[in-house]
C-alpha cells in the first residue's frame, strides 16, 4: 500500500516570529517508521508549505496516488485538519482518511458524532505506532479492522470504537523516518538546521491544565540508551545537524537515568552538540549534579515550566508552589552554562492587571534568558476546563483554533476576555519590554548581544516608538492582533473552502448544479 502522513501547517510564534523556526513533526515520523516493510510511506510537514498548501498537495498527491492518508493534529490545529480533509477528498475522492494525535484521542466520540467528520474513515487514538501499523495491514488484507486496538472505524455506516491499546514498549519501536521519504525539507531555527528526537514519553505530574494523561496515562517510560544514541548518530552524522530539540514532556523525572544517558552521550564525544529540552523546576532545582552532567553532554537550552508566580494560581493548576525552586533551577542551569527559557501561563481565575504585571516582573527578577508566555487554554477533558466552566469563566468552548496560547478563551474574576487579552499584551510591552540579554547570555556571546543592544534594538525601537506616538498603544495592539489573526490563515486553502461551499450551496439550491 501507498501511505502518506501529513502534519498541520499551523504555528505559534510565542518566542520569535513564526517563520524563524520550523521543526519536523516527530509524531508522523515515528508512525511512518513503524509501518511494516513492503508498504510505501511518505511524510509531508505542511509547516514547510504554508504559502502553497493547495497547490503542493494537489501536485504531490496526484503523483503518489496513495491508498491511505493519515493526518495528525493538536486541538488548535483541528479546524485546519478538517479543511485539509475536504481538499484531499476533492483531489482523491477514493482515498481513505485516518486522523490521529491529541485531539483525536481526547475527542473521538465528539468527532464521530459531528457531520464535519463525514469524510474521515478511521481514527487512531493514543500512541499510534502499533494501531496505525495494523490499520495499514488490515487494509492490505493481512489483519482485521475489528482486531486493531485503539482504532475507530465505520461498520455499516456506524462508528465502532475498539478497545484501547496498551502503551507501546519503547524498546520495540523502530526509528523515526528522517530520510528521503520525508518529502519536505528545510527545517531550521534561525540560520541553523534543527532536528527532533525523544528519549522518554509521559509525565507523572498532575497539572490540571494538561491533557497528556489522556495520551499516556500518568506514566513515564524511557527509551533504551542504545536507541537514543542511534537516534543521535542518525541526526548528527547522517543529517549533519547539531541542534536537536528533545520532545519529551518531562525528561528529567528520573535524574539517575538522565545521568546515565548523559554519560553515554559524553562518551560519544559529539562536537558542538546543542540539545534543547523541557523540564520541571523541582527536578532541575534539587539535582544540581544532574544539571552539571546535562551541560557536559551538550544540553544548552532548557524550557522550564514555571507556570505562575502566584501560589493561589499554582494551587488552581494543581502544581506545587515552585517559586523558590524556579529561582534555584535557573541558578543551577546558568551556573552550568545552560540557557533558560521561562514559561508562564496567564488567565487564571484570580488574575487582574496587577497580577499579570507581577508575573512578568517575576521573569525579570529570575533573570531568565528568554520567556515563553501564553494564555490559558481550557483544553477538552482537562480538570481545569471543567472547573472554569463550572464557574462560568470559559468564554470560548468550541472555536479550537484559538486554543494555541495566544488568545483569551477565558475571563477572570476581575477581567473580561477582551480586557485580559489587552492586559496580557500591554504588560508584555511595558514590563517585560524589549529583550534584554541576561548576564549569562551576555557572557556566552558578547559580540552578537552587543550588536543587538547597540544597533538592532535601537533602530527597531525608534520605529516602534514613532508608531506608538502616531497611533497610540491601542493602535499598535490592533495591528499586532490583526497579524496574529492572519498568521494561520492560509489563503489558497481558504479559497478552496469558499469555492467548495459555494458549489455545495448551489447544488442544494439548484437541484444538482454541476
Amino acid at each position: 500500500m501507498k501511505v502518506v502522513l501529513i502534519s498541520m501547517p499551523d504555528v505559534v510564534p510565542i518566542i520569535i516570529h513564526e517563520m524563524a523556526i520550523h521543526m519536523p513533526n516527530h509524531g508522523i515520523a515515528c508512525i511512518g517508521g513503524n509501518i511494516d516493510a513492503g508498504h510505501e510511506v511518505y511524510l509531508i510537514d505542511l509547516v514547510r508549505k504554508r504559502n502553497s498548501i493547495s497547490a503542493y498537495l494537489t501536485k504531490t498527491l496526484k503523483k503518489i496516488k496513495p491508498d491511505l492518508i493519515g493526518l495528525s493534529a493538536m486541538t488548535w490545529q483541528y479546524p485546519t485538519c478538517l479543511a485539509l480533509i475536504g481538499l484531499i477528498k476533492h483531489i482523491l475522492p477514493r482515498v481513505k482518511i485516518a486522523v490521529g494525535g491529541y485531539h483525536a484521542t481526547l475527542m473521538h466520540r465528539e468527532m464521530t458524532a459531528s457531520p464535519e467528520s463525514q469524510n474521515v474513515d478511521f481514527i487512531v487514538r493514543g500512541e499510534g505506532e502499533e494501531a496505525f501499523r495494523r490499520l495499514v495491514n488490515a487494509l492490505a488484507g493481512t489483519d482485521r479492522l475489528d482486531a486493531v486496538p485503539s482504532l475507530s472505524y465505520k461498520r455499516d455506516g456506524q462508528w465502532v470504537h475498539n478497545e484501547q491499546c496498551p502503551l507501546c514498549d519503547l524498546s520495540r519501536l523502530k526509528p523515526p523516518i528522517r530520510d528521503r521519504r520525508r518529502l519536505t525539507s528545510g527545517y531550521h531555527f534561525m540560520y541553523s538546521r534543527i532536528e527532533v528526537m525523544e528519549t522518554s514519553r509521559g509525565c507523572t505530574r498532575n497539572c490540571s491544565f494538561c491533557s497528556i494523561n489522556h495520551m499516556y496515562g500518568r506514566s513515564y517510560r524511557t527509551y533504551p540508551i542504545e536507541r537514543i544514541l542511534a537516534d543521535l548518530d542518525d541526526i548528527y552524522f547522517n543529517r549533519k545537524t547539531k541542534l536537536i530539540f528533545i520532545t519529551d514532556d518531562n525528561m528529567v523525572l528520573n535524574p539517575k537515568w538522565v545521568m546515565n544517558v548523559c554519560d553515554a552521550i559524553i562518551q560519544r564525544n559529539y562536537k558542538n552538540l546543542h540539545l534543547v529540552v523541557q523540564a520541571d523546576c523541582i527536578s532541575m532545582a534539587c539535582n544540581e549534579a544532574m544539571v552539571e552532567k546535562m551541560a557536559q553532554a551538550g544540553f544548552r537550552t532548557v524550557f522550564l515550566g514555571i507556570e505562575n508566580a502566584s501560589s493561589q494560581n499554582l494551587r488552581t493548576m494543581e502544581k506545587a508552589d515552585v517559586v523558590k525552586e524556579a529561582r534555584r533551577a535557573v541558578e543551577n542551569c546558568q551556573r552550568n552554562g545552560i540557557m533558560v527559557i521561562g514559561g508562564l501561563i496567564f488567565g487564571l481565575p484570580d488574575d487582574d492587571e496587577e497580577a499579570i504585571r507581577r508575573n512578568y516582573q517575576f521573569l525579570i527578577d529570575l533573570e531568565v534568558d528568554a520567556s515563553y508566555c501564553q494564555m490559558l487554554s481550557p483544553f477538552p477533558k482537562t480538570k481545569l476546563r471543567e472547573h472554569l466552566i463550572s464557574e462560568g469563566l470559559v468564554v470560548n468552548t468550541d472555536h479550537y483554533e484559538r486554543y494555541n496560547g495566544l488568545w483569551a478563551n477565558v475571563k477572570t474574576r476581575h477581567l473580561d476576555a477582551d480586557q485580559l487579552q489587552y492586559a496580557f499584551w500591554h504588560a508584555r510591552q511595558t514590563v517585560l519590554g524589549w529583550w534584554k540579554p541576561s548576564t549569562f547570555v551576555t557572557r556566552q556571546g558578547r559580540l552578537w548581544t552587543s550588536i543587538w543592544m547597540y544597533l538592532v534594538k535601537p533602530v527597531m525601537k525608534f520605529f516602534v516608538d514613532r508608531q506608538i506616538r502616531k497611533i497610540g498603544w491601542e493602535g499598535r495592539y490592533q495591528r499586532d492582533i490583526h497579524r496574529l489573526e492572519r498568521m494561520n490563515h492560509f489563503d489558497d486553502l481558504q479559497a478552496f473552502m469558499n469555492d467548495n461551499n459555494e458549489h455545495q450551496a448551489g447544488r442544494r439550491a439548484g437541484g444538482g448544479v454541476p
